[in-house]
């Protein structure tokens, strides 16, 4: 099974063979592993089958007589790529547990429950859960706490759970997506190699009008149902319960204040979230009493609640450095294998093919959506699903003369709107799970998830929000492709 094909040192890794069963090998295993992992486990932990992956990478490399070292190379250079995102995410975790004990999270929590009402709940519950995925920039940790009172609280207005369910993946797969403190908002530029904040810019043609068509439908489904002998004292509960427990006020907002001018400002990601750490930590000190030792302890491990009250707890018992180990150590996985298959000429090989059928805007776009539904339908891994199509198809975007914020923004609506509504997807199995109602069951009310997509295919069949840069030399062809046709 030697394999002549020469290392090409410019390219930094090797061409596709004559073989193209062979040169997917590495990536059809790894993906086999994943769902054994997922489906005969019931592990959706995807570390250990992403480091198999490298060694049978590792092992195909050996069989064709290439070398480990060089493939070793490639791959750090590409974890490399995303330390920047790694060293956010930490400091995400930090600025979560320091806007707890500062006020800022219990503050956006009180006052977004106020606005809570029985005749518009599908509305309230969708805004809701948007506002603390934005401000917490998690959206298995809304769905885990917010997300699970609201369905009790569903249920007591006589609400299907199906479309309390839709409402609450909208709202917090939406703010997941559009936050500067998200894992996979600052993974996918990092991997497609643009600025964070140029990235989120790119979304907001599709992600906002997509939220705005599902409120309206929300508010549309809500006349529906009446507002009789409603009870809402869980809310009043909550409300009460985080009253008791923090000096709740307009000051206490200043971190999330602070973290908005410097995005305004287009401040580097580090800095903003760091500054946003600081002032958290100020307000705690002066305005809730913490001292400056415990402040360090929750920036490290976390905020552990102690309310009594079980829903506050659990939403208010998180952050901290240690928070984002599992995150960060699965990012290393996932962009080191993609960066060893990428190395072995996987990824060539893919867009070898690629390259004979995209010759349009359209197809383009089109293949970035199939590649990341492909990925996430196959593998089921949230992370490898945003970072390979971005590895893969950032050239082409270029090389056809597209910014590749059109990239990240398809791979983000397809990749991380979409996975809560794949059942084996990691997001579709952590949301069944935690709700108590199947994906299939609630996916077709998760109107903003799956509107998204829809909003980013008109824009392209009308060309527009479809930004343009100059276009660049394939080496591979050495053509250069300027077709602006659909």
């Amino acid at each position: 099974m030697m394999d002549n094909k020469p290392y090409d040192e410019a390219k930094d890794g090797y061409g596709p063979s004559s073989s193209f069963l062979l040169d997917i090998a590495p990536l059809v295993l790894t993906a086999i592993i994943l769902m054994v992992q997922f489906f005969v486990f019931k592990d959706f932990t995807p570390h250990i089958p992403l480091a198999c992956g490298i060694l049978i990478t590792g092992l195909f490399m050996k069989l064709r007589g290439r070398d480990w070292d060089g493939m070793e190379q490639r791959f750090l250079k590409v974890v490399k790529i995303g330390l920047p995102a790694m060293i956010i995410l930490m400091g995400v975790g930090m600025l979560i547990g320091a806007w707890i004990i500062a006020g800022t999270v219990p503050t956006i929590l009180y006052y977004g429950f106020s606005v809570f009402s029985p005749s518009s709940f599908l509305v309230s519950v969708c805004l809701i859960c948007a506002i603390i995925s934005v401000a917490t920039g998690t959206s298995w940790g809304t769905v885990g706490t917010v997300g699970l009172a609201m369905m009790g609280i569903g249920l007591g207005l006589g609400i299907p759970p199906s479309l309390t369910g839709g409402a609450i993946v909208s709202g917090a797969f939406f703010g997941d997506k559009m936050s500067p403190l998200s894992d996979t908002t600052n993974l996918t530029p990092a991997a497609a190699g643009i600025d964070l904040w140029e990235h989120i810019r790119g979304m907001l043609p599709t992600t906002v009008p997509a939220m705005v068509t599902a409120l309206i439908i929300y508010a549309w489904i809500g006349m529906g149902y009446g507002a009789e002998n409603v009870d809402l004292s869980s809310i009043r509960d909550i409300q009460a319960s985080l009253a008791a427990n923090y000096n709740l006020s307009i000051i206490t907002l200043l971190p999330a204040v602070v973290v908005v001018i410097a995005a305004v400002m287009k401040m580097p990601a580090i800095p903003t979230v760091l500054s946003g750490v600081v002032v958290a930590g100020l307000v705690a000190f002066f305005m809730q009493g913490v001292g400056v030792h415990d402040i360090f302890t929750v920036l490290q491990n976390g905020f552990v609640s102690e309310t009594g009250f079980a829903v506050v707890d659990q939403l208010l018992s998180k952050g901290g450095v240690m928070s984002m180990t599992w995150v960060v150590t699965l990012t290393i996985f996932a962009l080191a294998f993609v960066g060893s298959i990428e190395h072995y000429g996987t990824l060539k090989a893919i867009m070898a093919k690629i390259n004979k059928m995209v010759k349009s805007r359209f197809g383009l776009v089109m293949t970035t959506y199939a590649s990341t539904l492909g990925v996430g339908t196959l593998i089921g891994d949230v992370y490898t699903t945003l970072v390979l199509p971005g590895r893969l198809l950032k050239d082409k975007y270029q090389e056809m003369g597209y910014k590749r914020t059109t990239l990240t923004r398809s791979i983000e609506d397809t990749g991380t709107l979409l996975s809560p509504l794949i059942p084996w997807n990691m997001g579709g199995s952590f949301v069944a799970a935690t709700l108590g109602i199947a994906t299939l069951t609630y996916a077709p009310f998760a109107f903003a998830c799956w509107l998204s997509p829809l909003f980013g295919l008109l824009w392209v069949f009308l060309d527009k929000f479809i930004p343009r840069e100059e276009p660049t030399v394939n080496n591979d062809t050495s053509t250069l492709s300027t077709v602006d046709n659909v």
